[in-house]
């Protein structure tokens, strides 16, 4: 699998300075909506009952590869979904941990970004939900790796 699952999306640095800049809540969704326009659809080999989020209400799959690296295994991560706002979702928490080491993966927290982004405030509990699975899908595979490297 390719190891950069996004195409033409900023950095998370870039995405936080973004939303800042944006004051309304409709500039934010379309945004959102378009990071997730920017994503490398996910090829169909990659969408299995395996990649597939489980506690999302619209379908996610989340394709992870291993890598080693002098500070431990990096995960790198691809991702799609069939919804136009949790691809969005999918590409900022690509932006976050994709291609990093398991030790900073599991010490980010992604959840806290969503809430300082204002997403949860402005989407409904059924994607929040949704992004929580992600995360923790995320999550478990950063520990899976770690113990496999172990």
């Amino acid at each position: 699998m390719d190891h950069s699952p996004l195409t033409n999306s900023p950095d998370i640095d870039e995405i936080i300075d973004n939303f800042s800049m944006l004051d309304d809540w409709d500039d934010r969704y379309r945004y959102v909506i378009e990071l997730g326009r920017g994503l490398r659809p996910l090829p169909e080999i990659h969408r299995t009952d395996a990649n597939k989020v489980q506690g999302c209400a619209s379908q996610v799959w989340l394709a992870t590869t291993v890598s080693p690296g002098a500070d431990g295994p990096r995960l790198h991560f691809a991702g799609d979904s069939d919804a136009h706002i949790v691809r969005g979702l999918v590409a900022i928490l690509l932006a976050l941990v994709s291609g990093k080491p398991t030790g900073e993966i599991l010490a980010a927290d992604p959840i806290a970004l969503f809430e300082r982004l204002g997403l949860r405030e402005h989407l409904t509990p059924q994607r929040s939900n949704g992004f929580r699975s992600m995360v923790e899908r995320v999550r478990a595979d950063a520990r899976q790796a770690l113990r496999a490297a172990a």
